[in-house]
């Protein structure tokens, strides 16, 4: 059974970093691409970061590379996104995400498989 589970989302004050992480069972993470989604309040959902499987790859969203940083432990089968800089447009549900090949969609059901999502508030 295949599983993606988000956590280290929380509530925090505009300016603090957070760690999200994305643990995966049930298939081959060492050899996925894997990314993170963003869906904020009220916007469609859109695509931050995705990491080769290897972990010497990255890419970002233009208003990502700055402040957030995609790494990946997989001999732990761990995905991680960290945040810096947070600020009140920064809000939403962060989903991992998984997929055969570099993907950049906005779109969830593009990926093979995705997880539940962790939330992330930024509110002073």
């Amino acid at each position: 059974q295949v599983q993606l589970v988000e956590s280290g989302g929380g509530l925090v004050q505009p300016g603090e970093s957070l760690r999200l992480s994305c643990v995966a069972s049930g298939f081959n993470f060492s050899r996925s691409f894997m990314s993170w989604v963003r869906q904020r309040p009220g916007k469609g959902p859109e695509w931050v970061s995705s990491i080769n499987p290897a972990g010497d790859f990255t890419r970002y969203r233009d208003a990502a590379k700055d402040r957030f940083s995609i790494s990946r432990d997989n001999a732990k089968n761990t995905l991680y996104l960290q945040l810096f800089s947070l600020q009140p447009d920064d809000t939403g549900r962060f989903y991992c995400a998984s997929a055969r090949n570099f993907m950049y969609s906005n779109i969830l059901t593009d990926y093979d498989y995705y997880g539940q999502g962790t939330q992330v508030t930024i509110s002073s």
